[in-house]
């Protein structure tokens, strides 16, 4: 079958039931940047002494100038003239001169776009190098029939992915960039100055992704054709390449997230480097509420993210080719994992016994003369530039810390996979709410519910549940285009039935574990609002504020940095290897369907000639069409 037929079959798929999706996510489109233009006014500030003090830090607030702002911009017309004029010049390709320079929004916005989108490029091929970096254990001894029941992945992923990037993007410019003098560390002139960046975003991404693509494999490669053409002598790297082909489509809507992610979300890293993009460029305009560049910044990337969406889409339509449509998908169970407890319970007594030595350590008391003391037996991670005993910040912390991000990602769950079933209404969400930086979230979420100390985990709350949507919805995709749903249906069961016996299953376990991966990733964004200075205040030991504090000693005292990171990276690796465990079988095998007549028992998937699985199954790469 040539591509061509593919990507026209791919499109209509994409195209039916699409008006009401683009009526859907125009309308969020709208909301969006409807509540960007009300920032001022529902966080109740006067735009007109922002947008003065943004100009000029020393020009004095009179009354007489803050009037003349407001001629100026025309803020005593209210906010929704202000809003439809800004429509309205949209329109005819003028998004408005900025309030800050006065230069023109369009052309600066594009600018600070192309800048993002390079520095996308460059992270996504880092990001892609360690995702494969991290499956070649398990498509080495896959495609070599070695696999086993060996767990695949390991806590080195979990680590990576734990490393908040502010923190690499640091430790990468100190080091690399002005100790050693390998690369340039602040700025943009040519293609040298991208390759830290994106060393900086995309090593935590590619753990992530590496992780998800690694709990994927082992399906794979039990499904019969991969035992058949390795049994009949097929080239190891053409089963793997295959394997990698049936599993790609289910990360597809996850890498088209991280796609966007890494192009308005890179906020901090653009502040690290130097980098005039999009991120830094939308952090500016929300600080100085700067509605025209925040408008169309938020806009520029809320197209980004249906443009990454729709070319994700098409591309897991073409490579799973027709199988999706006529319910030909394999759904084999995979080889058993033996679950290693020691590893989940070593690092988890690792972590306790930190909190637990240093409880009862005073995390706010001083002592001048101890100050930035390298650890010994008195202070065991060493002190901070206020001589404060690191291990009992990073203790007292880890209560905030930890519990906030169990509470988000255990709602994040619940959230994903609730919406992730319904993907018509939840895609267009999903698409929006990651356009939205987290930066912008906080300040969105400040404005309409008022800062506090639970405005920061709302903010992280409102976006932590998207990448759980877009992998249910994944899963649910491939499911229902399995041979053996086809054939429980066709036996008789209903739609209720299936859900619960048949999807469910299948969805629950391996988001359950992308949830677990997800964990430090939460703990990490509150971290990110801290470092940029929207969550945690001093003189908190949350650990985000750890990192934001004291990163401006990490030349002459390291520890003060790596303390707290080495805790994060703890954590991940607790949460992966605990996610590597096998999860209870969710399926029920007794009793008839409710509603159903007596004498029709629902089938199982055994009765119809088919395993069960609890991982998402892999699209077979060789289609009902190309053996034809």
């Amino acid at each position: 079958m040539s591509g061509r037929p593919g990507v026209r079959s791919a499109l209509l798929a994409l195209a039916r039931g699409g008006g009401l999706t683009i009526l859907w996510r125009a309308a969020l489109t709208a909301a969006l940047v409807c509540g960007i233009g009300l920032l001022p006014w529902l966080s109740r500030t006067d735009p007109a002494l922002t947008v003065l003090k943004a100009r000029s830090a020393e020009r004095d607030p009179t009354p007489g100038a803050l009037r003349a702002v407001r001629r100026e911009l025309g803020l005593e017309d209210g906010p929704l003239r202000l809003l439809g004029g800004w429509l309205g010049g949209l329109l005819h390709g003028d998004a408005g001169r900025s309030w800050v320079s006065g230069s023109e929004v369009l052309p600066s916005t594009a600018q600070a776009l192309g800048v993002s989108l390079l520095l996308m490029a460059g992270a996504l091929t880092v990001a892609v190098c360690t995702a494969v970096a991290v499956c070649a254990r398990t498509l080495w001894l896959g495609s070599r029939r070695r696999l086993g029941g060996q767990v695949p992945g390991g806590a080195a992923s979990g680590v990576l992915a734990a490393l908040p990037e502010f923190l690499v993007a640091s430790m990468l410019a100190s080091v690399i960039g002005v100790q050693l003098g390998w690369l340039p560390a602040l700025g943009w002139y040519g293609p040298q100055w991208m390759i830290l960046p994106s060393l900086a975003l995309g090593l935590p991404s590619g753990a992530v992704l590496g992780r998800m693509l690694d709990d994927l494999l082992p399906a794979a490669f039990a499904e019969p054709w991969a035992m058949a053409a390795a049994a009949r002598g097929l080239p190891p790297n053409s089963v793997a390449r295959k394997v990698l082909r049936g599993c790609v489509p289910g990360l597809l809507p996850s890498l088209g997230l991280f796609t966007v992610g890494l192009t308005g979300g890179a906020v901090a890293v653009e502040q690290i480097f130097d980098i005039p993009g999009l991120g830094r460029l939308i952090l500016r305009a929300a600080l100085a509420q700067d509605l025209p560049v925040l408008q169309t910044g938020t806009l520029a990337l809320v197209l980004l993210a249906a443009a990454a969406g729709a070319l994700a889409r098409v591309a897991a339509h073409v490579l799973i080719g027709p199988a999706l449509r006529d319910g030909a998908l394999h759904a084999l169970k995979p080889p058993v994992p033996r679950a290693r407890g020691i590893l989940p319970l070593l690092y988890g007594a690792l972590l306790l016994a930190v909190i637990g030595y240093g409880l009862p350590r005073d995390p706010l008391a001083l002592n001048t003369g101890a100050r930035l003391q390298a650890p010994s037996w008195s202070h065991p991670f060493g002190t901070d530039a206020l001589g404060r005993d690191l291990l009992a910040r990073v203790a007292h912390g880890a209560l905030s810390t930890l519990g906030i991000a169990l509470a988000v990602s255990a709602a994040a769950l619940v959230m994903g996979v609730l919406l992730g079933l319904v993907p018509r209404f939840s895609g267009p969400v999903v698409d929006t709410v990651n356009a939205v930086p987290p930066v912008l979230a906080g300040l969105l979420v400040t404005g309409a519910a008022g800062s506090g100390p639970w405005t920061p985990t709302i903010a992280v709350a409102v976006v932590a549940w998207s990448p759980l949507a877009t992998h249910t919805s994944a899963i649910l995709r491939q499911e229902r285009a399995t041979t053996h749903l086809t054939a429980t249906r066709a036996l008789g069961a209903g739609e209720w039935y299936l859900l619960t016996h048949e999807l469910l299953p299948a969805v629950v376990s391996p988001v359950v574990r992308h949830a677990l991966v997800r964990l430090p990733g939460n703990a990490l964004s509150l971290a990110a609002l801290g470092f940029l200075g929207l969550a945690a205040q001093p003189p908190s030991p949350e650990w985000g504020l750890l990192l934001a504090e004291n990163q401006p000693t990490a030349e002459r005292a390291p520890w003060a940095v790596l303390a707290p990171a080495a805790v994060l990276a703890l954590l991940g690796a607790l949460a992966v290897t605990a996610g590597g465990m096998r999860l209870p079988r969710l399926r029920k095998r007794s009793g008839a369907r409710p509603g159903a007549p007596a004498e029709q028992v629902p089938p199982t998937p055994e009765s119809a000639g088919a395993d069960t699985r609890l991982y998402p199954a892999p699209a077979s790469p060789i289609s009902r069409a190309e053996t034809r």
